[in-house]
């Protein structure tokens, strides 16, 4: 191979890089845009479900407690705990997913 044809070579080789790397700049930005837009429009109905979820729990949570307590149970400590844990879990679920996305 030749010095001229080497040069040659390397040019077309320095052009195709040059083509392929600046193709790509302007696609990706869109894509990651529209992605954004498109998952912080479901942000609210999440933690709008979440809360209901977690209302309805709480509901389910004091309708067993309060047949543990009128049956005379003991326990029902663990009980309270162990629902109204769940339902401030759920709670705060929806406040930290609306503070994550910025909502």
């Amino acid at each position: 191979m030749t010095r001229k044809s080497k040069r040659l070579l390397s040019l077309a080789a320095l052009l195709g890089l040059v083509q392929a790397v600046s193709a790509q700049t302007g696609g990706g930005t869109t894509g990651i845009n529209a992605a954004t837009s498109s998952l912080t429009s479901y942000v609210d109905p999440v933690s709008t479900l979440t809360l209901a979820i977690g209302a309805v729990v709480g509901i389910i949570g004091g309708v067993r407690v309060y047949i543990k307590w009128n049956s005379g149970d003991q326990d029902i400590n663990k009980e309270i705990m162990g629902w109204g844990g769940s339902c401030l879990f759920l709670v705060l679920v929806s406040v930290v997913i609306k503070a994550f996305f910025g909502v």
